[in-house]
């Protein structure tokens, strides 16, 4: 795993992971968005062949991330799920009997849809609406919050991603976490999604996800 990239906010140290997250050191909280657990399931059950190692592998990921950081915390900012509950959910409620001391908060997202017994069961904390944690405040969708001065958020949704160009007009897009002076939008952390083109300001930041490393573009 390439180590991660430091990048200081509000005073508070966040740690920026190319495996697609972010690790905020004070609240020892792994950040995270977009994994739509249960995509590829839902995807066979309506005839496509998608294989399922590709959840497998995400799920594998986290696990790697749980214990590289070892936070107390994991804060998903919607979408933890991407429909309704099928087998590979299953397979989501065995992991998370692997980890009882982790305290999962879910900002719910528009495919987050499942019952709320299926989220008691699996001891995860879900916010309807928006997470106020420590400095930041969590929302799956920041164009739906009203943005006040002093708050700073996070968010998910779109699966934020840059155009990188080279020689010959040549360009490549790549997924990216996108800080904007009241908000940042996190990367989907599943790769079996697609990506929406930010084109951030002058004074924004970004960070895209090249190769499994992480390069700061602005």
């Amino acid at each position: 795993m390439h180590a991660p990239v430091s990048y200081k906010l509000l005073k508070q140290q966040l740690w920026l992971s190319a495996h697609r997250c972010v690790f905020w050191e004070e609240e020892k909280a792994l950040i995270v968005s977009d994994l739509h657990f249960g995509k590829t399931g839902h995807f066979r059950k309506s005839g496509i062949a998608v294989p399922q190692a590709v959840y497998k592998e995400d799920l594998q990921r986290l696990v790697h991330l749980l214990q590289y950081f070892q936070p107390q915390q994991l804060v998903v900012v919607g979408d933890l799920f991407h429909s309704h509950q099928n087998k590979e959910l299953e397979l989501f409620q065995r992991w998370r009997h692997d980890f009882p001391h982790l305290h999962i908060h879910l900002v719910k997202g528009n495919h987050d849809i499942l019952h709320h017994s299926w989220y008691k069961q699996c001891a995860i904390h879900v916010a309807d609406e928006e997470l106020h944690l420590g400095h930041f405040r969590f929302r799956h969708d920041v164009e739906d919050a009203v943005v006040n001065a002093g708050a700073y958020f996070f968010s998910g949704h779109i699966h934020p991603g840059v155009r990188i160009k080279g020689a010959a007009k040549q360009s490549l897009s790549f997924p990216c976490f996108y800080f904007a002076k009241a908000f940042c939008v996190l990367p989907a952390f599943s790769r079996f999604t697609g990506i929406a083109l930010v084109r951030p300001d002058d004074e924004e930041n970004v960070f895209a996800i090249v190769n499994d490393q992480i390069v700061q573009l602005q």
